[in-house]
């Protein structure tokens, strides 16, 4: 998460919707993929052990906070708080995207674990 106060000085700017596949949107997805993922990873136990309201709330949580995450940082970015940073609308956008992506991965990594704890409802 360091990453997101380096400055940006030879990252290309972003011109329209369909540009923001550049290298810098990438890193922004794979960044805040790991951090959902990282968050989701922190709470495997109970993920795999517990109903499934209480992992759609894991999910949604760790989305959130990761989320939340990227939009401060691009907020501070652009108050100019990291010098050389600029906020963009499409990084906050490819941060989201990579929440949801690291949830995603999560759940395809630990689907047989989660299927096999699962009970059916009585």
């Amino acid at each position: 998460m360091i990453l997101c106060g380096v400055p940006g000085n030879y990252i290309p700017k972003v011109v329209t919707f369909w540009d923001w596949l550049g290298p810098d949107k990438i890193a922004h997805l794979i960044m805040f993929a790991a951090f959902a993922f990282s968050i989701m990873l922190g709470y495997k136990k109970e993920y795999c052990e517990y109903d499934k309201i209480y992992r759609i709330r894991l999910q949604l949580t760790s989305v959130l906070i990761s989320a939340a995450y990227g939009g401060i940082t691009e907020l501070l970015q652009a108050y100019h708080v990291f010098k050389g940073r600029f906020g963009s609308v499409y990084d906050f956008f490819a941060d989201v995207i990579g929440c949801v992506l690291g949830v995603l991965i999560f759940k395809l990594v630990f689907r047989k674990k989660i299927a096999k704890n699962s009970s059916p409802i009585q």
